[in-house]
């Protein structure tokens, strides 16, 4: 399949993300829960931040048996976080402060307290009865390739899920229906083509409200037995199409972990993270949460020094040449699906991550509270289907009050603990601190702000990047305007000596972390890093 031309925004060429769970954000009711008003009080210290967009994780009706990715309606603000009036108003609100705001899409399924999945259990057909994917005979399904509930309802048939029981999934049909299953509907039926326009709607509902756009969760599933993504390309370029023309700044972002493939199929954005395309994790994950906190292969983030960085580099690189032009690549802080930067490093790792999202090509977001360090928590109590998940989903720490400013409620109502350790960081410690992570990430989102060279789309190249080996460096550059970026996890000095063709003998520093130093002569790059430390050097 060809590629297809995406017109993005112009603003996502500058822009950083702030990615917002609400229901851990700022509770402003004192019921234990972040809400929409929380949000809204603090839209001045977000835009000070430094980011242009928000993210905010689903805030619909739910009985949130995963979160609030089980939707119950798709058009009413959940009671816990206010009413529409109240993301309306966030809507305006962000707009005056030149922020734009993207609500997350849950598309692929329902939760079983949704009225449609209701109606679809009945055993007499009605018009909801394909909006599910339901087999025929309550014992059937089995050898078909997806997972299914049988004994819930009346109706004579099994569902299928895409994640937890609660989450029946929407029948966009199936890209080659297998005859030996008749209930395989294709993708032109009417069952699947009426969810399409259900869906279609409910993005019109909330983008003629002000939202910017959407993060599409598990964007890449909607069509079944579609192994080369063929279906869902087409039906989402079918969406960009309809959205370049009513709605021609409206942003798609897709939880797909392939940009190539996201992108081609009409997405501004995709992530390279912990599932799809490999490198994310070779750079962070120390441990992995899925695996019972098992050991992995060592990391490039870490102070041991004893990682990879060309396998992220080398995926890097090749989705870039494949999107370039078309779309961007997002390399996240972290997410509410896997583990913070923060499980066992130090500040100063903290500020060599940073160094490296925020001045990385494609367009960087940044998790709450990753910006004053806030620590994942392995092993804390599942709470609302998180699991393993549930550890970096903590409230956001404000200041050194009862329940680190996120709440006035009592401990024990509040939606997850707050970090026990009396030295947690918080905002408020920072805010003011020059030398604080929070002073360093601002200090690098300006630098990328007001420097075209470190935009999403603008040159990369790199400089350095060996096997097993450290420092990593790369090239930014816009028009005549160069800068190299040098990054060093490891806990040793290191020295490299690099060609450099580049008219001039001038490297001078705009941003270092402890001791970089970089010298030009006769062509060539020489580059000292001591141990665990960044630096960002204009050429000339």
């Amino acid at each position: 399949m060809s590629k297809t031309k995406t017109t993005a925004p112009d603003w996502l060429e500058s822009a950083v993300f702030y990615q917002i769970y609400p229901q851990s954000y700022c509770d402003t009711n004192g019921d234990g829960i972040g809400d929409i008003q929380g949000i809204i009080s603090k839209l001045d210290y977000i835009k000070d931040l430094g980011v242009k967009a928000l993210w905010l994780n689903p805030c619909f009706e739910s009985p949130f048996q995963d979160a609030g990715y089980d939707v119950a309606d798709f058009c009413k603000v959940a009671p816990r976080y206010g009413s529409n009036d109240d993301l309306e108003k966030l809507f305006t609100e962000a707009h005056n402060r030149d922020l734009k705001v993207c609500l997350d899409l849950v598309a692929g399924h329902t939760s079983v307290e949704h009225p449609w999945f209701k109606e679809s259990c009945k055993p007499e057909r009605n018009k909801y009865s394909d909006y599910y994917i339901w087999t025929e005979g309550w014992d059937s399904g089995i050898g078909s390739g997806l997972r299914f509930i049988n004994g819930y309802a009346d109706r004579d048939g099994c569902y299928a899920i895409n994640f937890f029981y609660s989450q029946p999934a929407l029948n966009y049909g199936f890209l080659k229906p297998d005859p030996k299953f008749p209930w395989q509907q294709p993708m032109d039926a009417p069952g699947p083509q009426a969810v399409r326009r259900e869906l279609k709607n409910i993005m019109k509902f909330w983008l003629d409200l002000g939202a910017d756009g959407f993060r599409v969760d598990m964007a890449s599933s909607l069509i079944k037995n579609d192994p080369d993504r063929v279906g869902v390309t087409a039906l989402w370029r079918e969406f960009r199409e309809w959205l370049d023309k009513d709605y021609p700044e409206a942003v798609l972002v897709a939880e797909w972990g392939n940009p190539s493939q996201a992108i081609n199929a009409g997405y501004h954005i995709d992530f390279m993270l912990h599932c799809g395309v490999p490198g994310y994790p070779s750079l962070f994950f120390k441990k992995n949460i899925f695996g019972n906190y098992a050991e992995r292969p060592p990391v490039f983030f870490d102070r041991e020094g004893k990682g990879d960085v060309t396998e992220f580099a080398g995926e890097y690189l090749k989705q870039l040449t494949r999107t370039k032009g078309l779309g961007y690549i997002s390399v996240p802080s972290a997410n509410h699906d896997f583990q913070r930067p923060n499980w066992d490093r130090g500040e100063d790792e903290l500020e060599v991550i940073f160094t490296f999202l925020l001045t990385w090509a494609g367009v960087p977001i940044i998790y709450y509270g990753d910006e004053i360090g806030m620590r994942y928590f392995p092993n804390m109590p599942s709470k609302e289907g998180g699991f393993a998940r549930t550890g970096t989903r903590t409230p956001m720490q404000w200041d050194n009050s009862g329940n680190a400013g996120f709440s006035t409620a009592s401990p024990e109502k509040l939606y997850l603990p707050i970090d026990p350790d009396p030295t947690r960081p918080a905002v408020s410690d920072q805010i003011d601190n020059p030398d604080s992570l929070m002073a360093k990430v601002k200090e690098l989102l300006k630098l990328r702000k007001e420097n075209p060279a470190f935009h999403a789309n603008s040159g990369l190249e790199i400089l350095y990047a060996r096997r097993d080996q450290y420092p990593f460096v790369y090239e930014r550059s816009c028009g005549n305007d160069r800068f190299v970026v040098v990054i060093n996890p490891a806990e040793r000095e290191t020295t490299v000596e690099i060609p450099y063709a580049v008219p001039g003998n001038e490297a001078t520093p705009v941003f270092v972390r402890r001791d970089v130093k970089v010298s030009r002569e006769f062509g060539t790059l020489k580059i000292t890093a001591g141990p665990v430390s960044a630096g960002v050097f204009k050429q000339g």
